[in-house]
């Protein structure tokens, strides 16, 4: 079983990492920007760089050598205090890192998925308003916008909340993606399934490594007091579980793209309303594609 990941050195990867380890005949191939976690074959990656994005897939296809990828586990993800920051090809860095990276790297690796593979994209509640997680819901996915938050006409005046507006954003951006590549696998021979996953608040992952020292030195390590009293949230290995499920075992039922976990428990509930919106969805495919120097599709 060929798998390949991004996000697997730390937190709900990293714990997802333990059960995929322990699959029989698992050959995992890692984006890593350190040393590779024990069992798996590390290979460079940046997500935030589009060139990096191309270099790690083109070492995976040839590490395959031909074979196929069994499952495309997109986990990666972080926040930023702010949409200051930009990557090196001038793009908002959690927008660019969340979203543009990974959505890069499935176009360049679905014609490499094996038949029966799977993806899946590490999403979260954040996305939708109706789920009140305490983080600003995205007001929209126009992608130039999120790229470049200085054209968004209604860029929040607070850096701190349009921060996290580009968090919450980006992960919308996620689960569009999952829902557009889930329609074209329902098109391809293969048996391809795609799930976006939303693992709910789960205190202990490098969420918040970027985040200001208040958030990640006094609110981050009281969450796990209030994992037992949440909806929302969930303990780390409760999440990590969730993940390597949908990368091996679990597939999503017809019609469904949006998993989420609550109480541990898997769910298949309605995205949000932007998110169900097929036109919305398709213009952030075409334009991702655009920002990811793609031809149209």
């Amino acid at each position: 079983m060929n798998i390949v990941m991004t996000g697997g050195s730390r937190g709900i990867g990293a714990e997802a990492l333990r059960h995929l380890t322990a699959q029989p005949g698992a050959r995992i191939l890692i984006g890593v920007r350190g040393p590779a976690p024990a069992g798996t074959t590390g290979l460079p990656l940046d997500l935030a760089s589009l060139a990096s994005v191309g270099s790690f897939a083109d070492a995976v296809i040839a590490a395959l050598g031909g074979s196929g990828i069994d499952a495309l586990v997109l986990n990666a993800g972080g926040q930023r205090p702010t949409v200051a920051e930009r990557s090196v090809d001038g793009h908002e860095l959690t927008f660019a890192a969340n979203h543009l990276g990974h959505f890069l790297l499935l176009q360049r690796l679905w014609p490499h998925l094996a038949s029966g593979a799977r993806v899946v994209i590490t999403s979260s509640g954040t996305h939708d308003p109706e789920e009140r997680t305490g983080v600003p819901p995205p007001r929209h996915a126009n992608a130039y916008w999120l790229a470049d938050p200085t054209l968004d006409p209604k860029l929040d005046a607070s850096p701190i909340t349009a921060g996290m507006r580009a968090y919450s954003a980006s992960k919308l951006a996620n689960l569009m993606t999952a829902r557009v590549a889930a329609l074209r696998a329902a098109a391809d021979p293969r048996g391809i399934s795609v799930v976006a996953y939303d693992p709910g608040l789960t205190p202990g992952t490098g969420l918040v490594r970027q985040q200001m020292w208040l958030v990640r030195a006094l609110v981050w390590p009281l969450l796990p007091l209030m994992v037992p009293f949440s909806r929302m949230m969930n303990p780390l290995s409760a999440s990590g579980r969730g993940l390597a499920d949908l990368a091996t075992t679990l597939r999503p039922p017809p019609g469904q793209v949006y998993a989420a976990l609550r109480k541990s428990r898997m769910g298949w509930p309605e995205p949000s309303a932007l998110a169900r919106d097929d036109a919305a969805c398709a213009a952030l495919w075409a334009d991702s594609l655009a920002l990811c120097g793609l031809p149209p599709d």
